[in-house]
């Protein structure tokens, strides 16, 4: 092999090795969850690679009605969908006012905005379960839906600002000269080309309101109005000493599977809301 070619084909495959264990390392514990839910209950511990004898009985565990899970992942779906919608709306006005208004101590508010979302969430759960008690809010999806919307809306507000910024104000301009007020503009002309960030941005926040556990865990007690997440940690075994795990990863899988699907049907939308500008 020519010398001088050898450079470029071992940066290619030291590139390809570097991307494959990454991928590696991150798909590892999805794939043990998929295996392991697979396995039948006498098998959970077994340590190969593909189960000796393929099984759904975790499956049918879990999605037996008297596990109430389906009801659960509804409840996923309303509390993770009313917290994107209302993020985005508020996040989308806000952020561009960050974008395009000057104004004093702009920066220190844009500061206090990402900071709100830095408090742990073990830290405001009393507070916030002491104020909901008092609201008569306690087993309500709003109880779920206003703290996830405290640390999904900075974040979304965040990114969409950054997103604006990238957009030359000749946008607007020359849509305000072709005889649209402001209002117009932004709504005729930088919604549509901010969709691709508004889109990831959805997709981020979506995914957060999905996974959230604690506060959904602190904010109900009953079963019909728990979301996946807190019905997963509550599954219980045939006996006091069982921990069912089969039935905890054939859960995680039906869980995680909405994700997935939705961010391989979006990949490019995805990719080109954190890649683009309004000026490509």
């Amino acid at each position: 092999m020519n010398p001088t070619a050898l450079h470029p084909v071992l940066r290619r495959a030291l590139l390809w090795l570097g991307v494959t264990a990454v991928v590696a390392y991150c798909l590892a514990p999805f794939y043990w969850m998929l295996v392991s839910s697979l396995r039948r209950t006498s098998d959970i511990f077994d340590n190969s690679l593909f189960p000796a004898r393929i099984s759904f009985e975790n499956y049918r565990a879990v999605l037996d009605p008297s596990e109430n899970f389906t009801r659960a992942l509804f409840n996923s779906l309303v509390v993770a969908g009313i917290t994107t919608v209302c993020a985005l709306l508020l996040a989308t006005f806000t952020a561009y006012a960050m974008a395009r208004l000057e104004f004093r101590f702009k920066r220190f508010v844009l500061t206090l905005i990402i900071a709100t979302s830095m408090f742990p969430v073990v830290s405001i759960v009393v507070p916030l379960l002491k104020m909901f008690v008092g609201f008569g809010w306690i087993n309500t999806y709003q109880a779920m839906i206003v703290p996830s919307l405290s640390f999904t809306l900075p974040l979304a507000v965040w990114n969409l600002t950054a997103f604006f910024r990238q957009m030359p104000d000749e946008l607007e301009h020359a849509a305000m000269i072709d005889g649209c007020t402001r209002a117009q503009a932004f709504r005729r002309v930088i919604i549509p080309l901010a969709a691709p960030g508004i889109f990831t941005t959805a997709i981020i926040t979506f995914i957060a309101a999905w996974n959230e556990f604690l506060i959904a865990l602190s904010m109900t007690n009953k079963p019909d109005i728990q979301t996946a997440p807190v019905a997963i940690s509550k599954f219980a075994g045939a006996t006091q000493f069982e921990t069912p795990f089969g039935s905890q990863m054939a859960a995680g899988v039906l869980v995680t599977v909405p994700l997935v699907v939705v961010v391989l049907l979006f990949q490019r939308r995805i990719v080109a809301g954190l890649t683009a500008g309004a000026a490509k």
